[in-house]
């Protein structure tokens, strides 16, 4: 018999996967179901997860998706890929659409089966990046449409609602520009090598031939004379063989004195030409390029020391891009119900904050101004008086009315159940608060993709596990609400906190520098930032192959580096962790419940005239 607490997704899942790896041919393939985007790396697999619900849109897109990758897996060769992938952005997505359209094309001859479950997935895809409801050429991008039409065009079959529109708006262009190229497109299909030079011929037809880079087949022969020329080299002359050894010694000598002869006169030319340069680097044409290629930027502004193994893997997305609008709503339905007896004590201390900061607010004016708005009480003074000049007024700006609050949440495992749900629902209400009362608000969300290091460690043992790697990790840095977005739009994206899998590890550093640089690009005259943590930054990939300290020192740099700057008011809220050892203005809770009540006494004070008040609650001893 069953037990009850079995996942009945998992038959589903377990078959799922067989058939993936028969389908890819590889009986070795690594399947596994994650939140995290799906995608191929090595031998291992993402697939969508699947709720123990078994929805038909979870089954479909699973089913797609994993047929899709298969085929990749299948047909795809990595170094054919990587000798002709361009180096320009538009080039080389374009190139990556085609080839993705080329490998599902094959597979479907093969397997007629996996050409419907794909279409599934594009669909799923296309809804979900609202691909049906563009109807400019300008917001449709390119690169997908210039796939969908080759795999139109390969397999003949119709494509899903959204697909064909982005297709239609972009097909006049493609034919006009590409059409006879185009038309060599069923011969090079089974190729990849072909292929790949098909997509190039392509791409520079659609004006984009600055991006293609020099040409890997024109490299090869270059490279393959340079080999013929070596060999002929070293291959012995038989009239050279003749020769008696007196000769040989004589020839050997004249080489000598020559070389001699020609390290003088290339030593005298260098410094020749060091002068010409010094004296002339002023005329040089526009555009050259520079002799030595420029110094890295570091990672950090904070730490030019701090070391990052590879940013390849880090991502910055939106809330909305990490799940489906049907699951966002779910789970922020879920959010609701959780926290349903909190509601009422997080609004009324919301009020409280409203209230104090309407407070502040009232109209006050400056009068007997020379412009202005005029002052209707003091006409009769005009009537008594006429050659008294008109009175205005000016209304007086309040303190806080320019300013835009950023709330940096830590989404890591640790996090997880009662913690997030009220850190997600008290920013819900606080930025509903403070939009009320004109201040724009951002929330952002950090924690990296997978556990144990991701694919940065993957490359990391692939290349031989250098020493001291520095961060090892994949970053996930989300976005649930950026600053000019109103609260009623991206309500539902808090909800994704209580996706299964979301939360897993936490890097404080560089998290805090990336919600810094956000708020320095913003126009208002003050920034606060608020940062919601439950202990110091902990990812056990990186701190196994670097200093036990190395992700807290970063952090102090960052904090440090922030404070200095003064460009942004920086605050946090510490749960059940002392981060008053971190930040200089800072509080720390032992009872996550407490949790509303510190984040709306610290707002308020930022925004109290009262500067004791200010101290009191903030933690400042001194007050100048």
């Amino acid at each position: 018999m069953k037990k009850p607490t079995d996942n009945p997704a998992d038959p589903f899942k377990k078959a799922l996967a067989e058939a993936t790896k028969v389908l890819s041919g590889d009986r070795d393939l690594n399947v596994s179901y994650s939140v995290d985007p799906s995608g191929v790396s090595g031998e291992s697999m993402r697939l969508p997860q699947i709720s123990r619900r078994m929805t038909r849109d979870e089954v479909l897109h699973a089913r797609g998706t994993a047929d899709a990758l298969a085929m990749r897996h299948k047909y795809h060769d990595n170094k054919t890929h990587a000798k002709y992938v361009p180096p320009g952005a538009m080039a080389r997505d374009i190139y990556e659409a085609m080839e993705t359209a080329r490998c599902e094309a094959v597979g479907a001859r093969a397997m007629p089966g996996t050409a419907s479950n794909i279409d599934a997935k594009i669909a799923a895809e296309a809804a979900r990046l609202g691909y049906a409801q563009i109807t400019d050429p300008a917001d449709a991008p390119l690169h997908a449409a210039a796939g969908y039409l080759v795999r139109h065009l390969a397999t003949g079959r119709p494509l899903p609602e959204g697909a064909q529109n982005v297709m239609e708006l972009w097909r006049g262009f493609i034919e006009g520009e590409a059409g006879e190229t185009l038309e060599n497109l069923q011969e090079t299909l089974a190729d990849q090598s072909a292929f790949a030079k098909f997509a190039r011929k392509v791409i520079e037809d659609l004006g984009y031939g600055d991006q293609l880079g020099d040409d890997p087949d024109a490299e090869d022969d270059e490279q393959d004379d340079q080999a013929e020329e070596e060999t002929g080299e070293e291959e012995p002359d038989s009239a050279g063989q003749d020769q008696d050894d007196t000769d040989d010694a004589e020839a050997d000598a004249e080489q000598s004195q020559e070389d001699q002869q020609d390290a003088s006169q290339a030593q005298v030319s260098m410094d020749d030409m060091a002068d010409q340069e010094a004296g002339e680097e002023a005329d040089l044409p526009e555009g050259d390029a520079p002799m030595e290629p420029p110094a890295p930027q570091p990672i950090s502004d904070a730490d030019p020391n701090y070391q990052v193994y590879t940013t390849e893997f880090d991502e910055e997305i939106h809330a909305e891009d990490l799940a489906e609008p049907v699951e966002l709503e779910r789970l922020r339905a879920y959010l609701d119900q959780q926290l349903e007896p909190l509601k009422g004590a997080v609004s009324r201390l919301a009020n409280k904050l409203q209230r104090r900061l309407q407070a502040q607010q009232s109209r006050s004016w400056e009068f007997d101004r020379e412009e202005g708005i005029l002052d209707a009480g003091r006409l009769a003074r005009i009537v008594a008086s006429p050659t008294t000049p008109l009175s205005f007024k000016v209304e007086k700006d309040t303190e806080f009315r320019d300013t835009v609050v950023t709330l940096l949440l830590d989404n890591s495992g640790s996090m997880r159940g009662r913690p997030i749900s009220i850190a997600a629902i008290c920013a819900d209400v606080l930025a509903r608060t403070l939009e009320r009362c004109n201040v724009k608000v951002e929330i952002l969300g950090f924690t990296t993709r997978a556990w144990k290091g991701g694919q940065s460690r993957e490359a990391w043992l692939g290349e031989g596990r250098p020493q001291l790697p520095g961060r090892l990790n994949d970053l996930r840095h989300i976005i649930y609400k950026s600053a000019d977005s109103p609260m009623r739009r991206t309500r539902q994206n808090l909800g994704l906190m209580m996706k299964e899998g979301l939360l897993k590890e936490n890097i404080d550093g560089e998290a805090l520098e990336w919600a810094h640089r956000r708020m320095m690009s913003r126009r208002e005259a003050r920034k606060i930032l608020m940062v919601i943590s439950d202990g110091a930054p902990v990812d056990d990939s990186t701190l196994s192959v670097n200093p036990a300290n190395y992700l807290e020192k970063h952090l102090r740099d960052v904090i440090g580096m922030v404070e200095k700057r003064k460009a942004v008011e920086l605050l946090a809220i510490g749960i059940g962790h002392d981060v008053t050892r971190y930040y200089d203005r800072a509080v720390t809770i032992t009872d996550v419940d407490q949790l509303a009540g510190a984040m709306t006494e610290q707002l308020a004070a930022l925004f109290d005239k009262d500067p004791r008040a200010r101290a009191r609650v903030m933690g400042i001893r001194k007050v100048s």
